[in-house]
């Protein structure tokens, strides 16, 4: 078991507030450079739900990860409903998410991220008992019972 699932639940919930002020008080064009949110359709209630997410955009896809993998709401919410609404910097789109368990394509987005955010991802994969700089063979372990979504724009 990881440290991030030994996070409780209602932790995590507490993590989503800063950030969705931060959007609402008009930070977004510069808090968005790192974080969107996602809003889902809850899968028992029908209520729109916002996430804050970090993530990679690749081309016109938005890559991000899911943390606590297939036990994550908002995840569990995408296979219900893969219709979602992202919120990126000042701009809001439609999106089809897509979800991704392949650990050769995880191992990969963790490769980018990797390059892109060394110190971060680093001290992510040092938490959990990786190497921070890891080769390969340590990014697909790790990449194992992960899960990653690939958020593809639609017009609406």
């Amino acid at each position: 078991m990881s440290r991030v699932d030994r996070v409780p639940r209602w932790a995590w919930r507490l993590f989503r507030l800063p950030p969705q002020l931060i959007y609402r008080l008009g930070f977004g064009k510069i808090y968005g450079r790192m974080v969107l949110l996602l809003s889902t359709r809850g899968r028992r209630t029908g209520k729109l739900r916002t996430t804050p997410l970090q993530y990679e955009r690749i081309d016109e896809d938005y890559y991000v990860a899911a943390a606590r993998g297939m036990k994550t709401d908002w995840l569990r919410n995408i296979q219900s409903d893969p219709k979602v609404v992202v919120r990126v910097g000042e701009g809001q789109f439609h999106a089809m998410a897509e979800i991704i368990q392949d650990q050769e394509m995880i191992a990969d987005f963790l490769a980018l991220r990797l390059a892109k955010h060394p110190r971060f991802v680093g001290t992510i994969m040092r938490m959990d008992g990786y190497p921070s700089n890891p080769d390969r063979d340590d990014l697909i372990t790790y990449a194992n019972n992960r899960v990653m979504v690939i958020l593809h724009p639609v017009q609406s």
